[in-house]
């Protein structure tokens, strides 16, 4: 079982002349259902606002599986995470509600990043702490994919 984020509607600024979503709006909606998570963890908007600390993508790897159209509803759902000290790789999808499919899978890493340095920096205890609670409660529901990013983070904590 995936572990739900949020669900949107497919307006049609974001499809193409091909008659379905432009992959650029897939990136999107993943970022969307990301900043989910990380307002979760105290590493949204307004830790970058206030505390000038963020997250950036570094890498991603995403599968195109079944096309979406405009007017369809999809989910937007967290697969697997995991993190180290200064980054996060997370797995989510794009399923699609009205045709009961996965659309669109998508692995990414991300670092964490001090937005004055605009270097990468080590995440906050407390913020390792939401994380890790999430995780646990979370992680017998995990349905991981083949795993192309998994190998950067540097396991050094338990």
């Amino acid at each position: 079982m995936s572990i739900y984020l949020r669900t949107e509607k497919i307006i049609p600024d974001w499809t193409d002349y091909n008659g379905h979503m432009n992959l650029a709006f897939y990136i999107h909606l993943f970022d969307q259902g990301w900043d989910v998570l990380l307002d979760k963890f105290q590493m949204g908007g307004d830790s970058a606002k206030f505390e000038k600390r963020s997250t950036f993508a570094v890498e991603s790897h995403t599968k195109y599986i079944k096309e979406v159209k405009e007017g369809d509803e999809v989910d937007i759902n967290l697969l697997f995470l995991d993190r180290d000290t200064k980054r996060m790789v997370y797995q989510l999808e794009i399923f699609n509600k009205s045709g009961n499919y996965r659309a669109a899978t998508s692995e990414v890493c991300s670092i964490y990043v001090n937005l004055d340095l605009r270097k990468v920096t080590e995440i906050e205890s407390h913020k390792l702490k939401l994380m890790d609670n999430f995780i646990k409660e979370y992680k017998n529901k995990y349905q991981p994919l083949e795993f192309h990013l998994l190998s950067k983070l540097k396991k050094n904590y338990d």
